[in-house]
């Protein structure tokens, strides 16, 4: 388990703090996350990577030369916010675009997806690349609902290396389409993770067993079996891969593959190679030629005692930039001249720094009515974060049947931090779309993954809807609802069915409007939406997921409803308290 911490809710700040402070000749720190130290070429392709903590040396361990040119990094297991990677990625342009690559998560591709129409906004010419290596987690004729585990190494050094190499984007992406498309990785695991502060791990594996087909974020395996020797585990890995090969691969005979075989935080080293002996001579029996094999941590899972083995099939081209040079913290191959600081870079980002102990934030000007209404906004954030943190244990327990279990987590960090940001602005005297704004923002920040890009959005539909200027009415908070409703559907690309939480929002939304066209008080209406939207949280217990992380594991939650519709059916009444204590 993790012991060295002090505050839970700050340990992947000063996670990244410490690992900044270690190592100023690779990397700079940027607001979310980190970037080269070392000057880019004018012209270059910046290749920026990132996901959530707990998994070093992904991701910021993975930025240097011949790799990553800067990494966003979210909270624990949680993928950064748009804005975090969106500040990245600016800081990292360098006048030739932006490849943004991640997993293929939920949260990363909402939030990196978000992120690359920001920087298309600003003028920036950017493109996103989900690596999806993870055969256990989908067939291959669903391949892109895999998820991305340590295949993201070679998928990210590939692109970076045609982009060191100075091609254009285009280019860089295709080398990056490329390089997933032949990429492929399975693992397994004897034990789970413990998040810090946690008392128990997201998972638990039987004595004597192993889970097969695991993720990175503490999500069970899809099966078990008996714990097997080295060999024998050598022998699953191997002979899984083998069966499914790239397309325009016929027999693994004559190839040749880049293999990792990676560590996932409590398997040691020497275990490592005893089992990679068997890897190589399999491999070997098989006619593979193996090239630069990588055995170590690569991408891990904090103490998960677990494995899993890569294989990237290469063809001439992705064998050059497989063995590319690369100088990161914890990545180095080859041979690399001295590279200079980045001055100018450099000694901008230190004078925003001692300009950054600012003046007062300032808030838009409000009405008195839309800050009276600020007052209610207020005190329905502060409900939220209540109710939140009296069941979020709760909510990790029923996460965990059948995904990783830190939903009550994230909605713990996402929920606090935007009843702060709120209080925040309504001490500027911010009206009442300005604090919802404000708080949108701080969740999606703090909260990152799925959740906190939905929530974000539903609390910056409210705030549009709500504004700085007029008294909003009942009709107007449903307005808002409904639109939140919409734009949730929009960007996640979930519906009714689904077993999310857009089982229980759309019924509310509908429930809400349908309240107020009758003309009820807003208290009324949102107390016959809630009793809705408890009942619709209640009937996920009947579906099957369809999407995100408890997807591959979607019998397991039969019987159990939902974490997100659970937790948005909680939150739908606590604010309803607050609106009565505000009549």
């Amino acid at each position: 388990m993790t012991r060295l911490f002090n505050d839970p809710a700050a340990f992947a700040d000063e996670a990244l703090e410490g690992f900044t402070a270690a190592h100023r000749r690779w990397v700079r720190p940027v607001t979310g996350g980190v970037v080269r130290a070392t000057a880019t070429p004018a012209g270059q392709v910046a290749v920026v990577i990132g996901g959530g903590s707990g998994h070093y040396p992904a991701f910021s361990g993975l930025v240097g030369r011949g790799l990553a040119h800067g990494a966003a990094v979210g909270n624990v297991f949680a993928s950064p916010s748009a804005r975090q990677i969106h500040s990245v990625a600016t800081a990292a342009h360098a006048g030739g675009g932006v490849l943004l690559m991640y997993g293929n998560y939920a949260g990363d591709v909402l939030h990196f997806g978000q992120a690359a129409e920001r920087l298309a906004a600003d003028g920036v010419e950017t493109r996103t690349f989900a690596v999806a290596d993870d055969i256990s987690s989908a067939g291959p004729e669903e391949s892109a609902k895999r998820r991305g585990i340590a295949g993201d190494l070679p998928v990210f050094k590939a692109a970076a290396a045609a982009a060191e190499q100075g091609l254009p984007l285009e280019e860089v992406l295709r080398v990056a389409e490329r390089a997933g498309a032949r990429t492929r990785s399975f693992g397994i695991a004897f034990s789970g993770c413990t998040l810090p502060g946690a008392d128990h791990p997201l998972f638990t594996v039987p004595e004597a067993r192993m889970a097969v087909g695991l993720g990175i974020h503490g999500e069970p395996g899809i099966g078990e079996e008996a714990l097997p020797t080295a060999d024998e585990a050598a022998r699953l890995l191997v002979e899984t891969l083998l069966k499914e090969l790239p397309e325009d691969v016929a027999d693994p005979a004559g190839q040749r593959a880049a293999v990792i075989l990676n560590g996932l935080g409590s398997v040691k080293y020497e275990e490592l190679f005893v089992v990679y002996r068997r890897v190589a001579a399999l491999l070997g029996d098989a006619g593979v030629e193996i090239v630069d094999p990588e055995v170590g941590e690569l991408v891990t899972s904090f103490d998960m005692a677990g494995i899993s083995l890569t294989l990237t099939w290469l063809d001439d081209r992705l064998e050059e930039l497989w063995r590319a040079p690369a100088d990161t913290p914890a990545y180095r191959k080859g041979a690399l001249d001295a590279a200079e600081p980045d001055p100018d870079r450099a000694s901008a980002t230190a004078a925003a720094q001692d300009t950054a102990v600012p003046a007062a934030p300032v808030v838009p000007a409000a009405s008195d009515a839309s800050r009276r209404a600020a007052d209610t906004v207020l005190a329905a954030l502060d409900a939220v974060a209540r109710v939140v943190d009296a069941h979020a244990d709760e909510l990790g327990r029923i996460d965990a049947v059948a995904g990783d279990g830190d939903h009550g987590i994230g909605m713990q960090r996402g929920s606090t931090a935007a009843h702060r940001a709120a209080a925040d602005a309504h001490g500027l005297g911010a009206g009442a779309g300005t604090v919802l704004t404000r708080a949108a923002d701080a969740w999606a920040d703090k909260a990152g993954g799925t959740s906190g890009a939905l929530w974000g959005t539903i609390l910056r539909s409210l705030g549009t809807a709500l504004g700085d200027r007029d008294a909003p009415d009942a009709a107007r908070v449903a307005e808002g609802v409904t639109e939140a409703s919409a734009a949730v559907r929009r960007l996640g690309g979930a519906e009714v069915g689904d077993k999310t939480m857009v089982d229980v929002l759309v019924p509310f939304a509908d429930a809400l409007a349908a309240a107020t066209a009758e003309d009820l008080p807003l208290a009324d209406a949102w107390d016959r939406a809630a009793t809705t939207a408890t009942a619709a949280a209640a009937g996920t217990a009947d579906l099957l997921p369809r999407r995100g992380r408890a997807r591959p594991h979607a019998e397991k939650s039969l019987g159990t409803p939902d974490a997100g519709a659970h937790s948005l059916a909680l939150i739908t009444r606590a604010v309803h308290g607050a609106l009565l204590d505000h009549h």
